[in-house]
């Protein structure tokens, strides 16, 4: 892939981050009215469950995606899920490589299979982590915007 072929694909990927976030920040709104609880209506389970997939959705966007593509805009090697995590702290794009990983391993509990006694935990989870992954997109968005104006 050529230095024009990555660009572009920079710029595709933010603008699906972008979306994505859009959707995840409007999750999360109708969420965190709905707060922590030891008990959720099942229609408080639906607004949960589209929080957790609009939050994997978007991490998914965030490290699989957006951090493989700064790195080939940037001509680093490619390494790991977690050289890429380490890489953007470095890098300043993101503020923490530790929460990041955190987000991470809550993606990971979202799309493999929970016990339903897990389900609890992992929605307030997502209302402790869904800022820093909205905060994780936006310093992303600021680090590349230097090449999207090109």
């Amino acid at each position: 892939m050529n230095q024009t072929d990555a660009l572009d694909l920079l710029i595709q990927t933010d603008r699906y981050l972008q979306e994505s976030k859009g959707w995840l920040l409007h999750s999360y709104k109708i969420c965190s009215k709905i707060g922590k609880k030891s008990v959720y209506s099942i229609e408080e389970m639906d607004a949960f469950e589209a929080l957790s997939s609009r939050f994997a959705r978007s991490s998914d966007i965030l490290i699989q995606q957006m951090f493989r593509t700064i790195g080939m805009v940037e001509l680093e090697p490619g390494g790991s899920v977690l050289d890429r995590i380490n890489r953007a702290e470095k890098m300043g794009y993101i503020e923490s490589a530790h929460e990041v990983r955190t987000i991470r391993e809550i993606r990971n509990t979202i799309v493999h299979e929970y016990q339903h006694s897990e389900i609890i935990q992992l929605f307030h989870d997502l209302l402790d982590t869904t800022p820093i992954l909205l905060e994780s997109i936006e310093s992303t968005h600021t680090y590349i915007a230097r090449y999207l104006k090109k």
